[in-house]
């Protein structure tokens, strides 16, 4: 824990310094145009180049440099759903998958708007409802406190201090909703989905998301969690659907309130943190294992309407409205020496580097 702390604060050091020094610059204005979407099958992809943006070509070999020297495998930025840089490191190529990691819990969270979309469950309703009592060692006051939004939010008020969720391990701190705190104890929402469905988490998931936007992809088990697993295009396929509010073409496959609830703050503690995603532009924020408030934006380079999902390793989705763009990361942990569980320096020292593709 204490080397957890360290290297947190060391991060805080990076960003505050970074914060004074890193200007987001302004791209040159995209043409008005429909957003694309690719077929849902096959490896059709329509493309637009550096040029067709006016963006600076010069800016592009010192970015693919950071990202191979970052131990990056699979690359994507999209403007209006067209791919405009896609590139593949060490190894790695189009077809070949990789886990997501915690930028997975956007998909969970996802899934959870659908389901309420459906009228299967409601977001307010106590966990319990669903998956019964004694999922956590709580009393069953405090534990009845824990609503479906807590776990979305992070704010259940469970001990934080181990990522195992068996009900020996989810014991009280504080009641839910007065404390925020990342665990994996979000998992729990695939459960509520399932019982809530009457069909298994992956069906579910596939029936309803998945195949409606032509991902690839599976949930594997891995320790205590469940991950998933797919190429680069089908995280960028999902960041596009985000961009787009939650449709695909004309598909609402999860309605624009959910997303607009996901998208934002979602309780008062963590100002940068909606329904599972990771939101930039905000006045202060809170990181995994530490109950400390930084303030400021949690990229200070990025652009203030970004929001993201963040996994283990620098797994990155990023999606940015005003530039209609989606920007996608795969890889091994850009700097060995500090592994991290979501946000680390790599995500500022990135939208340094593509800041300055922008004219």
């Amino acid at each position: 824990m204490e080397k957890v702390i360290v290297g947190l604060l060391s991060l805080f050091c990076l960003l505050s310094c970074n914060a004074s020094d890193s200007q987001v610059t302004t791209p040159a204005p995209i043409p008005t145009e429909s957003f694309y979407f690719p077929p849902l099958n096959g490896e059709i992809w329509e493309t637009k180049t550096i040029t067709d943006l006016n963006w600076n070509s010069g800016a592009v070999q010192p970015l693919l440099d950071f990202l191979e020297s970052k131990h990056t495998k699979g690359f994507i930025i999209l403007v209006n759903g067209k791919i405009v840089m896609e590139n593949y490191f060490n190894g790695h190529t189009s077809t070949s998958p990789w886990y997501w990691a915690s930028a997975g819990k956007t998909l969970t969270s996802t899934i959870c708007g659908i389901a309420q979309d459906e009228n299967l469950l409601a977001l307010n309703d106590k966990v319990s409802q669903y998956i019964g009592t004694a999922w956590t060692s709580e009393t069953l006051a405090k534990e009845n406190l824990i609503t479906c939004r807590n776990l979305l939010t992070m704010t259940s008020g469970l001990n934080d201090s181990t990522d195992d969720f068996d009900p020996a391990s989810l014991t009280y701190v504080a009641d839910a909703g007065t404390r925020w705190a990342y665990h994996n104890v979000y998992v729990k929402l695939q459960d509520v989905v399932a019982a809530a469905s009457g069909q298994t988490w992956t069906n579910y998931f596939n029936s309803k998301l998945r195949d409606k936007i032509g991902m690839t992809g599976s949930w594997f088990k891995s320790g205590n969690n469940i991950v998933y697993w797919s190429t680069t295009r089908s995280m960028a396929r999902f960041g596009l659907l985000m961009l787009n509010q939650g449709k695909w073409e004309t598909t609402q496959i999860v309605s624009k309130n959910y997303f607009e609830e996901a998208t934002n703050t979602s309780q008062t503690i963590n100002q940068s943190y909606g329904y599972l995603w990771w939101l930039n532009g905000k006045t202060s924020y809170h990181l995994p294992q530490t109950q400390f408030q930084f303030s400021g934006s949690i990229i200070p380079s990025g652009p203030n309407d970004l929001f993201m999902a963040l996994g283990k390793n620098d797994q990155k989705i990023y999606v940015i409205p005003n530039k209609k763009m989606v920007v996608i990361r795969m890889g091994d942990v850009s700097d060995p020496a500090n592994p991290t569980f979501a946000l680390s320096g790599f995500d500022n020292e990135l939208w340094q580097k593509i800041n300055a593709l922008y004219n």
